[in-house]
């Protein structure tokens, strides 16, 4: 997988570290009960989210600039369409999560357990019970969860902001082992609203084909 894809599924699976059941929580910061209502209130609003669609801006660490529309249909199901000129294309269908990049022909596929996206597909959050939350920021707009990040994909910083008044996640950044940082911003969003099941299905025909060589 190149760089770029591997960034982004990094990325755009950040707001999958909702429930972190890998983390230790020994190193989990004490929190006061403001925080851990609001965190409580933040569960709430993500277990209620059946379906969500709208648009998406991502901003590598280079500067570099992607926008393009995601669809989720919980549980197990995800895509992320890209602008041009991108040619990822992103999509779990329930059991699968595929990265392809059209512009090298190529398609990674792996089992969804095995991905952070496994954690916002779930039937249930639970951020505080199940992740390390590093520190928990309540301001009059906006509330900024900062979680430490210890998956199967990588290390690092994952630091979620979300809207004081609706809970509704706005934005999230992702800090590698490196430093490096990957943001993405969700706008235009709409819940609980009709998906087409066609939105997440996954070409493993295409995958065949690439190991055979051809």
């Amino acid at each position: 997988m190149t760089s770029i894809a591997r960034r982004t599924l990094l990325a755009l699976a950040a707001s999958a570290a909702l429930a972190l059941s890998g983390l230790a929580p020994a190193g989990a910061a004490t929190l006061s009960s403001d925080q851990k209502t609001k965190l409580a209130e933040v569960n709430s609003y993500f277990n209620s989210v059946k379906t969500m669609h709208g648009d998406f801006i991502q901003f590598g660490p280079n500067g570099e600039r992607a926008e393009g529309k995601f669809y989720l249909a919980r549980p197990g199901k995800i895509r992320f369409y890209y602008n041009p000129p991108s040619k990822v294309d992103i999509v779990a269908d329930g059991k699968s999560v595929s990265v392809k990049d059209r512009k090298l022909a190529t398609q990674d596929i792996w089992p969804l357990n095995e991905t952070p996206l496994r954690f916002l597909l779930a039937d249930r959050i639970n951020l505080e019970a199940d992740a390390e939350v590093a520190s928990v920021s309540v301001e009059p707009d906006l509330v900024t969860v900062v979680l430490a990040d210890n998956s199967t994909f990588g290390t690092g910083k994952l630091t979620l902001i979300f809207d004081a008044a609706t809970t509704e996640l706005k934005q999230w950044t992702v800090t590698d082992a490196q430093g490096y940082d990957t943001s993405v911003a969700i706008y235009n969003t709409s819940v609980n609203g009709p998906t087409d099941p066609k939105l997440f299905n996954i070409d493993y025909n295409a995958n065949t084909m690439q190991r055979r060589g051809n």
